[in-house]
């Protein structure tokens, strides 16, 4: 008898062991899970310790955060990719609900506006700017470039094969992904999504195109790497760049606007005064050139008469 409860204590610890082994989140490498009494999992974003729900992406502004982490405390994990932006690094601020606050700072108190998916849409600041309402990025476009192959990718299939892709991986519904273009070797994905037609089951597009990049550069947020292929074949991409368009037109102050409207006035200006000398100096030169075979040919008429 006595054997047999061992086995059976044996069998539930490794039950309990496995259970705990698979206590992960698939959608987001940056948590810490955790079963709870219930036996339930639960994970929490490394840094912030906010909840995450892994059935689905984590927001922009949550990863950013969380890739902060490593910077503030000193170590790392693997090989993270901090947030590099023109602006400088950052730690970005995060609502409750995982989207990013209108306003974002650094640590020199600069501050500016951003959109939904956290690109700068304003001047910089003071502590005192006010940046209003968190504006929507309704248009997303990715420009990729493939590396050289022998021969491009069948059209449709690479086509067929990116949309899949954006549906089964980031969950984005296909009405969201309003075009595929291929042009061998320049590939352009075009994301659109209004406030009004994104329902709270929708995943964002900020969030799609920043798991995607991450994705591209070999730096997934997926607990598992995914190889793009085409019908088999590797789709390696060399170059990626993605574009945002706001529901709003960014805000920029006159005086920046002017300075850079004076800037090009001056460089048109120089531009203009050095073709007009360069057409001056070739004018004379072929006056010049003009003068000497007249004189050339003048002296050839006269010559005969002077025998």
């Amino acid at each position: 008898m006595e054997p047999l409860l061992g086995v059976l204590l044996g069998l539930i610890l490794a039950a309990a062991s496995s259970a705990q082994n698979n206590c992960t989140c698939a959608t987001n490498k940056w948590t810490v899970c955790a079963q709870d009494g219930s036996g339930n999992c639960t994970c929490v974003l490394v840094g912030s310790n906010h909840r995450v729900d892994c059935s689905t992406l984590t927001s922009k502004c949550l990863l950013m955060k969380a890739e902060m982490t490593p910077l503030k405390e000193k170590r790392f994990w693997g090989q993270p990719r901090v947030l590099l932006d023109i602006d400088g690094i950052y730690n970005p601020d995060c609502e409750d609900s995982g989207v990013f606050k209108a306003r974002q700072c650094n640590q020199a108190a600069t501050c500016w506006c951003v959109n939904t998916a956290g690109v700068r849409r304003t001047e910089k600041g003071d502590k005192s700017l006010s940046c209003g309402e968190l504006v929507r990025t309704s248009w997303i476009y990715i420009e990729m470039k493939h590396k050289k192959r022998s021969r491009a990718f069948n059209v449709t299939n690479i086509e067929d094969a990116l949309r899949h892709l954006f549906e089964s991986r980031y969950k984005l519904h296909p009405k969201f992904i309003t075009a595929v273009k291929y042009n061998f070797p320049l590939i352009r994905i075009q994301l659109n999504q209004q406030g009004s037609e994104k329902s709270r089951c929708d995943v964002d597009i900020a969030d799609v195109a920043y798991y995607f990049e991450k994705d591209i550069k070999d730096d997934s947020v997926f607990r598992s790497n995914r190889t793009l292929t085409v019908n088999g074949d590797a789709l390696d991409i060399e170059k990626i760049r993605i574009y945002y368009v706001d529901e709003k037109p960014p805000q920029f102050c006159m005086k920046q606007l002017a300075a850079g409207a004076s800037a090009v006035v001056t460089v048109v200006t120089m531009a203009a005064g050095f073709g007009i000398a360069v057409l001056v100096i070739l004018r004379r030169l072929r006056t010049r050139k003009y003068e000497k075979i007249e004189m050339k040919e003048m002296g050839e008429i006269r010559a005969p008469s002077l025998q």
